[in-house]
């Protein structure tokens, strides 16, 4: 049967024009594999449990290979088409009965090598079909019904949002989510819309409500100025078409820079086994090896009760690749972009693909990569510069009412730039205010932006996940201190200065010491490789230059402060773990906070030339204004990776194009 079952999925794959074949050992599942996958485990619980209802598919994705091996292939051969890596597994999360079950299939095999039964706090993320039935159920029960009628409102107008519910120190024996609607009404603009007062609790796995409440009634916002569709029309974009972007399957080669990407179901966008050739030394040099979105904690700072709850975990309780979005030319990516399709599974096991998921693009923003005007030659005026034309890989979630444009640029000066662009709309409260005056004397908790309209005040927080390779695995986390130094004076080399300031290096010892507030002292930080100095003795490594200060400001008993505890900090560097890629831990939904990265960081390991992953916080602290409603303009924050004494020179200098 099994024979049968990989014939039609390879004629499928043949008829769709997928590839179905593994070329690089972190490439993302194929279509072919994740319906194998889904062959070997519902015969394997057909057989050996009859009696258990179809699995659910929560999370399927590659069970990473060791790393060692992965960069052993990878150096073994420039080129590695015909030889074959000697494992290929995938780690699956399954709900049976409910029960979660922690899978690994081997692939080469089409066996289940572990079934484990994860006993512990949270539950995996949640399918697009159990959200949609949890939406129906609402609009179908008999009380929803009666409040709607009661209020005037047309039901087929209705749209209803499940949201996840966090945790509040209750006994979480059930998966839920709580519902909230909003009134269409001749918009599409929904969120402008909020129907308050009206809130259900709705067990997902045995789809009915648990609970309804209907505590009172306000204002429907207006319609008018709800809407912001536009005429698409094509964008200008100052992008040449052709480009030098090499693409096999999932390896880019650009300029100066090679690395892997991939698409995945919970992090959205992958970059993998980046190396930057070194025209000195005439050889790739490791920088990234690994780099994702980690997790998100968006909290609101509305305490009522219909909105205390809203503390997402997006990454970990639905997934950015899940939310991905088929890019558009002209709006997401411009002319000359190429696009990547993404593949992942169902609740039920089978093939999902988004088209386009994510682009890769040349882009010139007319800006000078390097310029110098010289004067000071006799008789000539010399001006010498370039322009800088950089590589970016792009992928657009939309979670809900906010869509997240991430961003990964390469530039070749050796910087990598990540970049996050906020966008969307604002999630409202209704209100009986029409006026900001009237709101003088209460707490809105946020700002009215129309009339009946109030956007809450929230926190966006993306935190990445940063597996560095600075010219090899063995790395040290340095603070560059800046220190004002007062100038000596009366001393035969006597100066009129008075003050001046140096740099003190200091090698950082321990995970706990690695955590950092951005923004609280002058300091430069880098990761360096202590085994390499270029010629004149400087320690090789990249500069971490960081974005906005932004931390959690939430109270550190606070429940949702708990869960995403790793919020405090900014920065974080810990020993390299293939397990930990997941700051707000693996089963985000309905977690604890007893596991993830604050957690693994208090076993304190020694940080002093050890494979080490950087954790870096991207933050917002956002009061929405009136220019963001109906729907807001791009915020934008980010980092850069910068060379630090990585090359010998100006690598820009001395570009060899990739043959």
């Amino acid at each position: 049967m099994i024979i049968h079952v990989l014939i039609l999925a390879t004629l499928l794959c043949l008829f769709l024009n997928i590839p179905t074949y593994q070329s690089h050992p972190l490439d993302p599942l194929t279509p072919l594999e994740i319906n194998t996958i889904r062959h070997t485990i519902k015969k394997f619980y057909s057989h050996n449990t009859p009696s258990s209802n179809n699995p659910t598919f929560h999370f399927l994705d590659i069970e990473e290979p060791e790393k060692n091996h992965v960069l052993k292939w990878l150096s073994s051969d420039r080129n590695r088409k015909n030889r074959s890596f000697p494992t290929r597994r995938a780690n699956v999360v399954i709900r049976v009965n409910g029960e979660t079950h922690e899978l690994v299939v081997d692939l080469i095999t089409d066996s289940i090598v572990s079934d484990r039964l994860h006993k512990g706090n949270g539950y995996p993320p949640f399918t697009f079909d159990e959200l949609l039935v949890a939406s129906r159920v609402s609009t179908s029960y008999p009380k929803f019904q009666d409040s709607i009628a009661k209020r005037g409102l047309n039901l087929s107008e209705i749209t209803c949002m499940p949201l996840t519910t966090g945790w509040f120190g209750e006994a979480a024996i059930k998966r839920v989510v709580r519902v909230t609607c909003f009134y269409r009404g001749g918009t599409s603009n929904m969120w402008a819309r909020p129907i308050e007062g009206i809130s259900l609790l709705v067990d997902v796995e045995r789809i009915q409500v648990i609970e309804y409440f209907d505590r009172f009634k306000t204002p429907l916002p207006k319609l008018e100025g709800a809407d912001f569709q536009t005429r698409r029309g094509s964008s200008v974009f100052c992008n040449e078409k052709n480009s030098s972007i090499t693409i096999d399957m999932h390896e880019v080669r650009w300029a100066n820079w090679e690395f892997h990407v991939a698409f995945d179901a919970r992090a959205g966008v992958i970059i993998s086994t980046a190396s930057i050739f070194d025209p000195t030394r005439k050889r790739f040099r490791r920088v990234l090896y690994r780099g994702h979105v980690s997790e998100t904690f968006v909290p609101y700072m509305d305490p009522t009760q219909e909105w205390y709850y809203r503390t997402f975990l997006d990454v970990g309780e639905f997934g950015f690749g899940r939310s991905a979005n088929s890019l558009v030319p002209f709006i997401d990516c411009p002319e000359n972009a190429v696009y990547m399709d993404g593949y992942m599974a169902g609740g039920d096991g089978h093939v999902q693909k988004v088209p386009n998921a994510i682009c890769i693009f040349e882009s010139f923003a007319g800006n000078v990569a390097w310029r110098h005007t010289e004067v000071g030659v006799p008789g000539k005026l010399i001006i010498s510069g370039e322009v800088e034309v950089n590589l970016v890989v792009r992928m657009v979630a939309t979670v809900g009412n906010y869509d997240y444009i991430l961003d990964w640029e390469f530039k070749k000066s050796g910087s990598i730039k990540v970049g996050v662009s906020l966008s969307g709309v604002l999630e409202m409260k209704a209100t009986k205010y029409t006026n900001a005056d009237q709101t003088k004397t209460d707490e809105i908790y946020g700002t009215l932006v129309a009339e009946n309209a109030i956007a809450v005040n929230h926190d966006h927080f993306l935190t990445y996940y940063l597996d560095l390779d600075i010219d090899g695995a063995e790395n040290s986390f340095v603070k560059s201190k800046l220190e004002t130094v007062r100038a000596k004076g009366k001393t035969v080399n006597s100066t009129p200065r008075r003050s001046y300031w140096r740099v003190v290096k200091e090698t950082v010892e321990t995970e706990s010491d690695a955590r950092i507030r951005v923004g609280l002292e002058p300091v430069e930080l880098l990761i360096i490789n202590p085994k390499k100095k270029t010629k004149i003795g400087n320690n090789v490594g990249y500069k971490l230059i960081t974005g906005r200060p932004a931390i959690s400001l939430l109270v550190d008993d606070d429940y949702p402060q708990i869960r995403a505890s790793y919020t405090k900090y900014q920065i974080w560097v810990t020993c390299y773990n293939k397990t930990e890629r997941w700051a707000g831990g693996f089963y985000a939904d309905r977690s604890h906070g007893d596991d993830g990265l604050a957690t693994w960081s208090n076993r304190n390991k020694g940080i002093v030339n050890k494979d080490l992953v950087v954790w870096y916080t991207v933050g917002f602290h956002h009061n929405p204004q009136q220019e963001d409603y109906p729907v807001m303009p791009v915020l934008y924050d980010g980092f850069e990776l910068r060379p630090s004494n990585f090359f010998e020179r100006n690598p820009l200098l001395k570009i060899e194009p990739l043959t």
